[in-house]
């Protein structure tokens, strides 16, 4: 449970500069309506403090792959969105990440066991989100 996190984090530190986080903040803008997400919702997809993600989303801006502005429906609200930088940062950054899980997950399974691992998976978020919530697609 630890070990592919951490090596999928390393690969993208390595080849894109991203944390895995960053990456997988980079992605879900970059599929959302306008590539931009509020900030609400993206700490709740991402399943993130609202903290962490304005702390990821700040780094991201430095770096010009994401922009941020209030909401123009509600004063207390902000709005995240993906540059052209950052959709052209999550397109180059893609393939290596993918290829990365596929090596350390899926290569090694034959269909029953990939099989086995979607049950397994959906029994764990069953339980740790009954109500459904949770985004659980990975980006790229």
């Amino acid at each position: 449970m630890a070990v592919v996190p951490a090596a999928l984090d390393a690969q993208l530190q390595r080849d894109a500069g991203l944390t895995m986080f960053g990456y997988w903040v980079l992605a879900m803008l970059s599929e959302a309506p306008g590539h931009q997400l509020r900030m609400s919702h993206l700490a709740q997809q991402s399943n993130a403090s609202a903290s962490r993600v304005s702390h990821v989303v700040s780094r991201l801006e430095k770096q010009g792959y994401v922009s941020r502005r209030k909401a123009e429906d509600d004063a207390r609200g902000s709005i995240a969105e993906l540059t052209d930088a950052g959709m052209a940062k999550v397109i180059a950054s893609a393939p290596g990440h993918v290829e990365q899980v596929r090596s350390l997950i899926m290569d090694g399974l034959d269909e029953d066991q990939v099989q086995v691992l979607d049950e397994l998976c959906s029994a764990l978020l069953a339980q740790v989100d009954p109500g459904g919530t949770l985004s659980v697609a990975p980006p790229g």
